[in-house]
């Protein structure tokens, strides 16, 4: 992984032009060749119950890679990327790992994520968003890092608190989703949080 830039003020940014390998995944820039796999996940009803997109056409899910693989940098408030998470022993994308620079004032990020059906329940989302997490905080030098997720989406949930982060809102009727009005969840952990739980060794 490249070092981490400075921008005006010395405030900090990544540009993101090398992989990250973690045990089992590799989280990269999106290819043209990932459309399969893309459109495999986006076009899933039950993928997409939660998400604020819709089931996603093949011509809609070219659009969108399109504009995640322009989209390579943290650089300034409001940048965002999407970063393609291959699955190492088949090369198959299985998912997407998502920062946003919502603050650089405040020291804020966003993460989220979306998983392939079949590659649910198997670890990888906890292990992508652990390792992005991981690069957000150190390469942006942030103070927190939140998530945001649909309050009946109890396996979002469950993944976020696993992750240490703790439950910070439950916010009712916070808009109109799909129809009707939704609640949303709002998960955060501190850099020195994060860095505490890391030090600590696994169990076992």
């Amino acid at each position: 992984m490249s070092e981490a830039v400075l921008l005006a003020d010395d405030v900090p940014g990544h540009v993101f032009d090398a992989a990250v390998d973690t045990e089992r995944l590799v989280l990269r820039l999106f290819q043209e060749s990932d459309l399969d796999d893309v459109h495999g996940f986006q076009s899933d009803p039950e993928v997409v119950r939660y998400p604020f997109w819709e089931v996603r056409s093949r011509e809609l899910s070219r659009a969108w890679l399109a504009e995640r693989m322009a989209a390579d940098r943290l650089l300034q408030e409001g940048d965002a990327v999407a970063l393609a998470v291959e699955r190492r022993d088949d090369q198959r994308v299985i998912g997407s790992v998502n920062a946003w620079w919502r603050s650089v004032e405040h020291c804020q990020g966003e993460v989220g994520f979306v998983f392939d059906r079949t590659a649910q329940g198997q670890g990888y989302a906890t292990e992508a968003t652990s390792a992005l997490i991981d690069l957000v905080f150190s390469r942006l030098d942030l103070h927190r890092v939140f998530a945001v997720t649909d309050a009946r989406n109890d396996a979002s949930a469950s993944l976020l608190r696993r992750l240490g982060m703790r439950q910070e809102a439950h916010l009712r009727h916070m808009e109109l989703f799909k129809g009707a009005w939704g609640d949303t969840l709002i998960f955060a952990m501190l850099r020195d949080e994060w860095d505490a739980l890391r030090s600590v060794p696994p169990p076992g």
